[in-house]
């Protein structure tokens, strides 16, 4: 499950980042994106608080 969250949260950003930097257009300018990088953030900090 770990490792799914991690994928999970590594696409999140990596597409959040291709739409902030305009290298894709339409990817990032919607708010479902930042939800997601938020719950994908959430999912790391969790993973390392928890020690895993």
């Amino acid at each position: 499950m770990r490792s799914i969250l991690w994928l999970i949260a590594v696409v999140c950003i990596i597409v959040w980042l291709l739409g902030f930097f305009n290298i894709v257009e339409g990817l990032g300018t919607s708010n479902l994106i930042h939800i997601l990088l938020v719950l994908a953030v959430i999912a790391i900090l969790y993973s390392i608080i928890r020690g895993r």
